[in-house]
């Protein structure tokens, strides 16, 4: 199984923040930042962090995806 973070990069778009505004805001670093453009795991801690900042839930965030759709 693998993830995406699509959703979190939508809800930026529609509250009008760049990824320098998540970064501080959640305290998560340049290597986090990059590990979510990539759609790669991070840690519950950092997403927890990220749900904090945005006041949202994680299902608003994150998408687990079978693993047909990572195949593709």
């Amino acid at each position: 199984m693998g993830v995406s973070y699509k959703k979190l990069f939508k809800l930026m778009i529609d509250r009008d923040m760049k990824k320098k505004d998540l970064k501080e805001m959640a305290s998560i670093g340049n290597s986090t930042m990059t590990k979510l453009a990539k759609d790669e795991n991070v840690t519950m801690d950092v997403m927890a962090k990220i749900c904090n900042a945005l006041n949202c839930t994680m299902d608003e965030i994150v998408e687990v995806l079978p693993d047909e759709e990572i195949m593709k």
